[in-house]
């Protein structure tokens, strides 16, 4: 047997070579016991960490470290229910603005009576007529353009064609106040397109039309409008003009009352009056015209028959048909301060009517 010492050296290597390889790859996939205690040893030291903290806090306070370690706890816990406590208040509070509306400010009182702006007031009862509420209310003044109601009035009675056509001449151009208006010399229109405007916008030279196209023209249309007044017994009331430009046309809150009334007896009148807007179409394109009494335009009264005027003379002035608490009543101001103060006068007095016939109808001795 030969013996080939130079081969078998080469053997032993490859073999040598190989169980190294194996121990490195068994050492690579198994984790040696020191490696198993690190994350032992890093998770102790927290604690240890964590533990010399809570003894500060307890030499601190002079407590025992446990009783530190509670309090602290209890102190976490009760922080996070103040923030909980807290959202939840400021939601409530974020909820009661939304939900629950500003209570209304208590009305001011003289002598029982609602305190206005407006100089003149008076509420009367359509059905009975009794008189609600009255502030020198027979006191003569202007009436600016709550003229146009007789106005409206005087061409419901004279039947005439409400179709046929009315031009705005040069003569319906206001030269006593210089006020403006939507309506062009030249502009055709109906009569009855010049009554809405009239009455629903207060367009001057539409209701100034109207008087001068009546048959003998703008006097015997004044002379018209003077006779009803006697007829429906409105003594203190005189006209001059068919706009209520004219500070010489006066009245009382009285009369202005009977003057709604019989009014009221006209469904055109109460309609044209009532009409949030309307749109004329001319030859310059689309007239628009909106109410010139915001409670028509809001819609939150039941209104049947209303007009607004406004002359330096005169102040502001509204006249309003509508219900209260389920009864039918007429609301005259006049001589109030503003186009705002007027519809708040008329707000105020509506709530007064409330609270006051609530108390009305329980009768004396019941809450």
């Amino acid at each position: 047997m030969r013996f080939y010492p130079t081969r078998q050296f080469p053997i032993a290597i490859v073999r040598s070579s190989v169980a190294a390889a194996v121990l490195a790859l068994f050492s690579a996939l198994v984790p040696t016991a020191e490696a198993l205690a690190a994350p032992a040893h890093a998770h102790q030291h927290a604690a240890v960490k964590k533990s010399h903290a809570t003894a500060r806090v307890a030499a601190k306070h002079h407590v025992a470290p446990g009783a530190a370690t509670h309090r602290h706890a209890s102190a976490k816990a009760q922080r996070g229910s103040a923030r909980v406590a807290a959202g939840r208040q400021a939601k409530v509070v974020v909820a009661a603005r939304h939900t629950a509306p500003p209570a209304p400010e208590p009305l001011q009182l003289v002598d029982g009576k609602p305190v206005l702006k407006a100089s003149v007031a008076y509420v009367v009862d359509q059905d009975s007529g009794k008189v609600l509420l009255g502030v020198n209310d027979s006191e003569v003044r202007p009436i600016a353009s709550l003229t146009k109601l007789m106005t409206g009035m005087v061409i419901a009675e004279a039947q005439l064609p409400m179709d046929e056509s009315i031009t705005i001449t040069d003569a319906d151009v206001d030269r006593l106040k210089f006020s403006s208006s939507h309506l062009p010399v030249g502009t055709v229109l109906t009569r009855t397109q010049a009554l809405h405007l009239a009455l629903m916008a207060s367009e001057n030279r539409a209701a100034h039309a109207l008087a001068r196209t009546y048959p003998g023209g703008e006097s015997a249309f004044v002379s018209a409008m003077n006779n009803v007044a006697r007829q429906l017994g409105m003594a203190q009331t005189h006209y001059v003009e068919p706009t209520g430009l004219s500070s010489a046309n006066h009245s009382t809150a009285r009369d202005l009352a009977v003057l709604a009334d019989a009014a009221y007896e006209r469904p055109l009148l109460r309609q044209y009056s009532t009409s949030p807007g309307y749109q004329l179409a001319s030859g310059k394109g689309t007239l628009k015209y909106i109410n010139t009494n915001r409670l028509v335009r809001e819609g939150q009264w039941t209104i049947g028959l209303q007009k607004t005027g406004y002359i330096r003379e005169a102040g502001q002035c509204i006249l309003v048909q509508t219900k209260v608490m389920g009864r039918k009543v007429i609301m005259v101001l006049l001589d109030s301060a503003s186009t705002f103060s007027r519809i708040k006068d008329a707000q105020l007095v509506k709530r007064w009517l409330s609270e006051h016939m609530a108390v009305t109808a329980k009768g004396p001795g019941e809450g």
